[in-house]
């Protein structure tokens, strides 16, 4: 998988001569990387001192964010099991693999709109994630259950005479009528044990 970095610059007289001189720089003259515009909308900033105080709150919300978004990448690996070479095709954003969804993100005015205050897009972005994790926690543990509950069917089925249900195998031996057929009475099933 490929290391992509975001990054933002000093702006020129515009946006696109900005990114024209940074995709000169590093991809035409020195072949440094491969650069995609990463483009973000006009967001309404509000004052310095809201700015400072978002500041300290968008590092603990980057925290939580990658925190749960790894969760859920480890899970899904442990889900898939002998197919942990498929994780990177199961992993995806907006039904787009991550490389197309990051090389090509489009900002969601639906979801994300411009006209709110940066505080309240973090909070949105916040209740989304803390929804996901809880989704992850429901979800995970119905799986494990059933996942326990398969493995506990298959323990009976493969385990010894001891703890095996011996109902199926008398139901082979039942005639049409749906007595045990007389010509195996005879027949008896036993364990003992060597020692007392």
């Amino acid at each position: 998988m490929s290391e992509y970095w975001l990054i933002s610059a000093p702006g020129d007289k515009t946006c696109q001569q900005t990114w024209e001189t940074m995709n000169n720089l590093t991809r035409h003259q020195n072949n440094l990387c491969e650069n995609f515009k990463f483009h973000i909308p006009d967001l309404k900033v509000g004052t310095l001192d809201q700015l400072v105080g978002l500041s300290d709150d968008l590092g603990k919300l980057d925290a939580y964010v990658e925190q749960s978004t790894r969760k859920i990448a480890a899970y899904l690996g442990d889900v898939l099991e002998d197919q942990r070479d498929k994780l990177y095709e199961n992993l995806q954003a907006n039904n787009n693999d991550l490389t197309t969804y990051i090389t090509r993100f489009q900002w969601d005015l639906a979801k994300y709109p411009t006209k709110q205050s940066l505080r309240n897009i973090a909070d949105i972005i916040s209740k989304q994630v803390g929804q996901i994790d809880a989704d992850l926690k429901t979800k995970s543990a119905a799986y494990n259950n059933l996942k326990g509950n398969l493995q506990n069917l298959e323990k009976k089925q493969t385990g010894s005479l001891l703890t095996r249900n011996l109902a199926d195998l008398v139901n082979l031996f039942r005639d049409d009528v749906g007595n045990v057929a007389e010509r195996l009475l005879r027949w008896v099933l036993g364990q003992i044990p060597l020692e007392r």
